[in-house]
């Protein structure tokens, strides 16, 4: 395991999904409902270990490229539509993040892989968007999503830190690659609703987090280094 410097990040960039929301849970169900709706032979077990923490489109190129099945018109926007009345009704911040995160005094942001619309619909239904000061950055503002280093890159020169000084907090295997692929420290998040699999989170670890962590309140010690 990688020993991390004591001294404090610049900047501790948060993932969105399955990190500050308890999204993945909703997000996974419907999207693997739409997926059996148009022929693709697929549960939510098998679209959680492929897809968490991955961008539409390159979901949708997945499933193409695997599947041979295209997605209709309108597919994507029904999907995200549906997702989104889910959310309204059910979408809840993980716990003690709401306490936890200010509490920090640290330079923070949300790098997501959610489109721009969702990504602040989440935020805002939760109470969560006014902690951010509007510095939420999505993959749609790059030329590639994680796994790809893009999104963390482009957080950290918006909010003007070296990329070795960041914290990224992360719950996907392609979120911490990503991070990892950008030179930035990450600790993997294992208390989101999707996690009861793997609570010690073993693909995170081998992915390359260096510490994992399932409880907001030990966000402090977790980027103390503790």
């Amino acid at each position: 395991m990688q020993t991390e410097p004591t001294v404090p990040p610049a900047l501790v960039i948060f993932d969105c999904d399955g990190v500050l929301v308890d999204s993945e849970p909703l997000s996974l169900a419907c999207l693997t409902a739409g997926l059996n709706r148009i022929g693709v032979p697929i549960d939510q077990e098998t679209v959680r270990a492929r897809f968490a923490g991955t961008s539409m489109p390159s979901i949708m190129a997945h499933i193409a490229a695997d599947y041979g099945i295209a997605a209709p018109p309108g597919f994507v926007e029904a999907v995200k539509a549906e997702t989104l009345r889910i959310f309204d009704a059910e979408l809840r911040a993980m716990r003690g993040a709401a306490a936890a995160i200010p509490a920090l005094g640290l330079p923070i942001c949300v790098a997501s892989s959610s489109d721009p619309v969702r990504l602040r619909h989440s935020l805002t239904l939760t109470g969560l968007l006014p902690l951010f000061s509007g510095n939420v950055f999505s993959s749609v503002q790059v030329p590639r999503g994680k796994p790809h280093p893009d999104l963390f890159l482009f957080a950290a020169e918006r909010m003007g830190a070296a990329p070795a000084a960041c914290l990224v907090i992360e719950d996907s295997v392609p979120g911490v690659t990503a991070a990892r692929a950008a030179g930035m420290r990450v600790a993997g998040f294992t208390g989101g609703g999707h996690w009861g699999h793997d609570p010690a989170g073993a693909d995170l670890l081998r992915a390359g987090a260096a510490r994992i962590f399932s409880d907001f309140t030990d966000l402090a010690a977790v980027i103390s280094g503790a």
